[in-house]
Order: structure tokens, then sequence, then C-alpha cells
């Protein structure tokens, strides 16, 4: 998300007006791991805020609507909150449930729909500018910050012509409304593969596209050899070592190893992958790796270069976002909290936290 420049015009939620513009940990990321930091936070007595521009656990909110996870519940709790699932391994719906249940139980403060623009200021008196959806600004103040903001928001592009048309779509729910229709999903991994046996489950005349000579190797091994199977028989269309190279309004151009392919067709899955905000991150000072984009941050504290402001979730490893997961990720808060302890000892006597 780059920053913008706010308008003065636009109206001003002023920070006084608000009990909760003033706290200890200010966590750009109402995901898991974000949820994660501020209850550990609250645990080592800091007042935590929590902000993001979506809902609660956004992500998972966004993931297909019948999926089920690769891990099993108690890999994905938080908080010490046990989370118990009909089945050996959960639902989105088991999940989501899961995560509200948990911000209740611990009465985290989030402030959903409200996109951070800029923080400014700097260790210990840190300033934060948001938007909400009917463009009203409002300001926070905190003394340290976390950014837990995740990566599932921005889709790898495909940089072709027609990709911005409303048939193509980065992310994928259900398959109802794709019945009776011709179908493209572009990716090799778990989202496409999925996507591809659901859509033609329900109908849809399927073709697979792939760069890759097979489905790739992390593809979850009881949807693997059903893909494989599928594609076999035919009953999928796949192109491996293929790739997309135009979208029309009722056609898509391939290339193939055997030569450029016309198709027909009425919508297209983008599924291939997604990629933390790096402009964001670099708007905050935060210092990139050259290679595989990983902010520059102490992996005993997870304290960026930029002193106060912490990295937390699947952020810390860049361009390698298949590293970090809920399931290792939900650690980060108490690493951070650890350090807060450390660093703030205590509430700032001349830092007025229950200003109204």
């Amino acid at each position: 998300m780059p920053v913008e420049q706010i308008p003065e015009t636009l109206p001003r939620a002023q920070a006084q007006a608000r009990p909760d513009s003033w706290s200890d940990v200010l966590v750009v990321g109402a995901g898991p791991t974000g949820m994660a930091c501020a209850i550990e936070a609250q645990k080592a007595g800091f007042k935590a805020l929590i902000i993001d521009k979506g809902c609660l656990v956004n992500s998972v909110y966004h993931y297909p609507n019948n999926m089920v996870f690769f891990t099993t519940p108690e890999l994905l709790e938080i908080g010490d909150v046990p989370f118990t699932t009909s089945l050996a391994k959960p639902t989105r719906l088991e999940a989501l449930e899961y995560y509200r249940r948990v911000a209740e139980h611990y009465h985290l403060h989030i402030r959903q729909y409200e996109w951070v623009k800029t923080i400014t200021g700097g260790d210990g008196e840190f300033r934060v500018t948001t938007t909400n959806r009917h463009n009203a600004i409002h300001d926070y103040r905190a003394r340290k910050i976390v950014v837990a903001s995740g990566y599932y928001d921005l889709a790898n592009q495909l940089d072709i012509p027609g990709e911005d048309l409303d048939k193509v779509s980065h992310y994928y729910r259900e398959p109802h409304p794709y019945f009776d229709t011709d179908v493209v999903v572009v990716g090799g991994k778990n989202s496409a593969a999925e996507a591809a046996l659901d859509l033609w489950r329900h109908g849809a005349r399927v073709t697979l596209v792939h760069r890759g000579s097979q489905m790739h190797n992390h593809v979850k091994y009881w949807v693997r050899p059903d893909i494989e199977n599928r594609i076999k028989a035919g009953e999928i269309a796949a192109h491996f070592k293929g790739t997309v190279q135009e979208i029309g309004a009722d056609y898509v151009v391939l290339r193939t190893p055997s030569g450029s392919l016309r198709l027909k067709n009425d919508f297209v899955f983008a599924l291939t992958g997604y990629h933390p905000d790096y402009d964001f991150l670099r708007s905050v000072g935060i210092e990139l790796s050259s290679e595989q984009l990983r902010p520059v941050c102490d992996p005993e504290n997870l304290e960026s270069n930029v002193p106060g402001i912490y990295v937390a979730g699947v952020i810390v490893a860049g361009s390698r976002t298949n590293e970090i997961f809920i399931e290792n990720g939900r650690f980060h808060g108490k690493l951070i909290a650890n350090h807060l302890s450390q660093k703030l000892g205590g509430v700032n006597p001349n830092f007025p936290l229950d200003a109204t």
C-alpha cells in the first residue's frame, strides 16, 4: 500500500476524541500474527492497539469459502486459547470463529477498515495517520510500532494485456457462478490446484496453465493426486511450461511448447501468489535486502533498522513467503513482547495513555 499524500480538505477525526488514540504498542495488521503480538504485549502489561485496512483476519476471510487448512488446529492457536474443531483439520469458517473468540476473550482494541497511510516521529513518540472507508483521517500516537501487515492483499501480477478486465481475478472464493463456463486457472500451487478441482466438480470447463513442467511439490499431499488424475483423464485441460500472453473479452492467448494457442474463455483466475507491501515498508524507513527483500531486523527480537519499529509474520521472510505461516509467525509476538519489557520497563509517565 503505497503512502499517499492526504488532502487536508478531508475530515479529520481528532486524536483526543478517541480513547484508543494513545498506546504503548500500535500493531499494523489484524491477522493471527498481529493479534498474537497485541496479546503478548497486553500480557506484559502494555496497552496495545491493532489497525487493519480490512476486517479481523482479513486474509483468512478472503480464502476460498470451503477451504480446509493444511495444518492441525493446535498449530493455529494464539494466546493459549484452545482451538477445537469437528475434524482433524480446521475449515476456514472454524478459523474465523476461533479468531473472533480470541479477540473477544482478550478484549483486543481493533480498528477495522482503517488504512495506515503514514508513520512519522521516532522511537517512543510515533505518530500514525490512517484513513477509513469514509475518507475520514484519524491520528494515533504510540511508543512502539509492530508491522504485521501480511502479504495476501497484494497479488503478483501477470503484466499482460487484458489483466484489468472484470473477468480476471487474483482470488478464488466459490464455484457456483462459473457453472457451464470456460475458465482458465493460472498457477501450479495449492490455490490453483484446489480452485481448478472445485470449478471442475461444479460444472465449469477448466484449463490449467502453469509455467512449470508439473504441479508444484508443495501442493497438499491429498490434492496433488486428485488434480493429476483429473489432468490425465482429460477432465481438466492442462498446459505445462505455458504462459498466458493476452486476455480478451471472450478469449485468452497462451504460449505453449507447441506454439501460440487461442482459447475460448469466459473467466480467468490468476492464482500466481502474493507479496508483501514493500513500498510501505520502505516508506517508514525499513531497509530491505537486495535479493529476497527481507526487512533488516534483529532475529532475536525482530526490531528493524528503525528503532522502535518491529516486523512480524510473513513479511519477515520478504519474497520467500512460503517460509513463514500462522504456525510459526504466531510466536513472533513473544519475542517482541520480551524485548518491549526490556526496553520500556513500564508505563511512560510522560505519555498520556489514558487521554480522552
